[in-house]
């Protein structure tokens, strides 16, 4: 996990993402004991009041849950609902711009198609 945070985005959301992408990465499985709002505090130098903001988003939505005096665990299921939340904000935040631009400039699809090809290449390509 990095130590760095972004100023310009609230802490407890990031704080909220990391533990997400250690969900969606596999880092952090079915059942397995994410952080305690404490090593976060800790790790990152913050307020515990925001932490536990984040985590609290965490388990309201089902990907964490609570046992009592052990800490927060993983929930069952958790991985495939934050893929299906963030494949919604893909589609909401990119492609329906991307299509909307591409619609007003008057691009084919085929040629959306190809410039997406050619960029995830070149993206490969660095890796």
């Amino acid at each position: 996990m990095s130590r760095k945070l972004d100023s310009r985005k609230p802490i407890f959301l990031q704080i909220r993402e990391k533990i997400e992408d250690m969900i969606v990465n596999e880092q952090l499985k079915e059942d397995e004991q994410a952080p305690s709002t404490t090593q976060l505090v800790n790790f990152y130098k913050i307020n515990h009041a925001t932490v536990s903001k984040g985590v609290n988003q965490l388990v309201e939505e089902g990907i964490l849950y609570k046992k009592r005096g052990i800490g927060m665990f993983v929930a069952k299921g958790a991985r495939e609902k934050l893929i299906q939340k963030r494949k919604k904000a893909f589609v909401d935040e990119y492609v329906v711009p991307l299509v909307q631009e591409a619609h007003k400039l008057g691009i084919a699809e085929s040629e959306v198609f190809a410039l997406i090809k050619k960029e995830r290449k070149g993206i490969e390509d660095e890796l």
